[in-house]
């Protein structure tokens, strides 16, 4: 049995999924009605986020203390999948929010026979609460919860990276890899959740610069990004 499959990690994520629709449920609805009523595209409203997000990402994400804006447990299942698969060892998460998909890699990590993964969350509220959460799955001798601007709390992550997981503002995706890319080695795997933001996908997409690169049809319409450390 794998440690998603037990008993203890299961019932959390499934709670934990649960009270994310319901804390989520309000904002998703305003969302999809703003669009509506504007006639844009995700990607266009992705765009005007990012707009934003680079006058004042921090103002932006304050606004969102009690929302998950998590994963879906299929992409959470992808996440682990993702992380077994490539043996990690060391992963980063940028935008740790609730813990919900620092658990389905911090379980990858114990099945792959243990590791670090360092998580960045900006709001303090959100880090106490991944941390319970964290602690509730059994997984707290795994993770390290940086609170702070990830600018500023990932510029030191030690080792080689086996993943990253890009999580968080839109605007930053591109600045954090840059920030940790000296260590990523061959074969690491970067995935970037809602990578609308064109200079990120530029710069992944390009041969040049070490990865190859696509988008994934797993939750299709968030776009999902699935780049590979080629050199």
């Amino acid at each position: 049995m794998t440690s998603l499959g037990s008993a203890r990690i299961a019932a959390l994520l499934k709670k934990l999924h649960r009270d994310a629709e319901e804390a989520d449920r309000t904002l998703m609805q305003t969302v999809t009605a703003g669009m509506g009523a504007s006639g844009k595209t995700l990607e266009q409203a992705a765009a005007d986020l990012v707009a934003d997000e680079r006058r004042n990402y921090r103002a932006i994400y304050r606004g969102y203390t009690d929302n998950y804006l998590n994963v879906s447990p299929t992409y959470g299942h992808f996440l682990y999948a993702i992380a077994r698969a490539v043996k990690a060892t060391r992963i980063v998460e940028f935008g740790t929010s609730m813990g919900i998909s620092t658990i389905y890699l911090a379980a990858a990590l114990r099945d792959n026979g243990g590791g670090q993964l360092i998580g960045t969350e900006l709001e303090p509220g959100k880090v106490a609460r991944a941390r319970a959460n964290i602690e509730a799955a059994g997984l707290s001798d795994l993770v390290e919860i940086r609170e702070g601007d990830a600018l500023d709390t990932l510029k030191d992550v030690g080792d080689a990276v086996d993943v990253l997981h890009n999580d968080g503002a839109f605007a930053l995706y591109l600045p954090v890899l840059m920030l940790i890319e000296s260590s990523l080695k061959p074969g690491s795997v970067i995935l970037g959740e809602n990578a609308f933001e064109p200079q990120y996908l530029d710069y992944v997409r390009n041969p040049a610069n070490g990865y190859v690169s696509q988008s994934l049809p797993i939750d299709e319409g968030r776009g999902n990004e699935f780049t590979v450390r080629v050199t």
